[in-house]
C-alpha cells in the first residue's frame, strides 16, 4: 500500500514537472518568475550586510567629524583666549597711557622739570622700618636724595636712598616725614607731620589763633627749600583749639592714595639752581 502511494506521487510529480517544462517552454514564464525571485533573494541576502556596512561607515564619518569638530574646537577656544588676553594686556596699556597724560599735565614751577617714575615696590610688611615706595629711576636717571615725588594730585614724599637704577621714597605718611605747609585759603602756617600707615598727619606749631578750616587744602609753603611752594599736599580733617597749648591740634589726610599709586613724578631743579639748599627733612 504503502508503495503504491509514493509510485502514484511521482507519476504526478513527473506529469506537473513536464506539464510546467512545456508550459514555460511555450511561455517563458518560468524563467522571468525565476529571475525574478533570484534577485530578491540576491537582495535580501545582501541587505545586512549592506545595512552593517552603511552604518559602520556612517559612524566613522562622525566620528572623523566628532574629531575634526573637536579639534577646530579646541584651536578656537585657544585663540579666543590668546584675544581674551591681548585685549586685557591692551587695555592695561591703555589705562597705563591715560594715567601717563594725566602726569604730563602737570607743568612744575619755574627753575624745576619733571621726570616720570614707575613705583615698582612698597614697604615690606607692618614691620618695615619706614613707609617707603620703591621706585623705577635712579641716579643714571638725574634722582638724587631729597628729590621730591608727587602726583598730579598731590605730595607724595621725597627720595632718600637713590640707587643706580632705582631709589626708595620716604612717604609723607612716616613717622620721620616733616614738611613745611600754608593753607591755601588762609595762608597759616605749620609742619605737616606723618603719624604712621593709615593714620592721619599732624600739622604742628599752627599759632592758637591763626585761621584754618576743616577741607582746606594745605600746600608746601617752600620756605625750606625742599619742595617749591604751592604743591597740594593734604587737607584739614580736624581743628581743636585747646586752653592748655600755644598751638592748634589739627589733622590732614594726604591728598594721594599712597597704597594704589604706581606711577609718579619726579621733580628736579634746573641745573642754574642747586645753589638752594635743601630742607632738612
Amino acid at each position: 500500500m504503502k508503495l503504491k502511494r509514493t509510485a502514484i506521487a511521482i507519476i504526478v510529480g513527473l506529469f506537473i514537472y513536464l506539464s510546467l517544462y512545456s508550459w514555460n517552454l511555450r511561455s517563458g514564464q518560468l524563467d522571468r518568475l525565476a529571475d525574478y525571485t533570484g534577485l530578491e533573494i540576491v537582495k535580501w541576502s545582501l541587505w545586512p550586510g549592506e545595512w552593517v556596512l552603511d552604518r559602520s561607515v556612517g559612524f566613522w564619518d562622525r566620528y572623523i567629524y566628532l574629531v575634526g569638530l573637536k579639534e577646530q574646537n579646541d584651536q578656537l577656544s585657544s585663540q579666543n583666549n590668546l584675544m581674551r588676553l591681548e585685549i586685557m594686556t591692551l587695555r592695561e596699556k591703555a589705562e597705563e597711557a591715560e594715567r601717563f597724560q594725566e602726569l604730563l599735565k602737570f607743568s612744575p614751577e619755574e627753575g624745576w622739570y619733571v621726570d616720570g617714575a614707575r613705583v615698582i615696590a612698597h614697604r615690606m610688611g607692618p614691620s618695615a622700618a619706614l613707609d617707603s615706595i620703591i621706585l623705577s629711576k635712579g641716579a643714571i636717571s638725574g634722582v638724587v636724595a631729597d628729590t621730591p615725588v608727587l602726583t598730579p594730585l598731590g605730595v607724595v614724599g621725597r627720595v632718600v636712598q637713590p640707587g643706580l637704577s632705582s631709589s626708595k621714597a620716604l612717604l609723607i605718611t612716616d613717622l620721620n616725614s616733616r614738611i613745611s605747609v600754608r593753607g591755601q585759603l588762609h595762608r597759616s602756617t605749620g609742619l605737616l607731620v606723618g603719624s604712621g600707615e593709615s593714620e592721619t598727619l599732624n600739622v604742628k606749631y599752627m599759632k592758637l589763633n591763626a585761621p584754618v578750616s576743616e577741607g582746606e587744602i594745605l600746600v608746601t609753603s617752600g620756605l625750606a627749600g625742599l619742595y617749591p611752594p604751592g604743591l597740594p599736599i593734604a587737607k584739614v580733617v580736624s581743628v581743636e583749639r585747646s586752653d592748655i597749648s600755644l598751638f592748634l591740634k589739627v589733622e590732614a589726610v594726604p591728598l594721594v592714595d599712597m597704597e594704589n599709586t604706581e606711577e609718579v613724578l619726579l621733580l628736579h631743579r634746573n641745573v642754574a639752581d642747586n645753589s638752594t639748599s635743601p630742607e632738612g627733612n
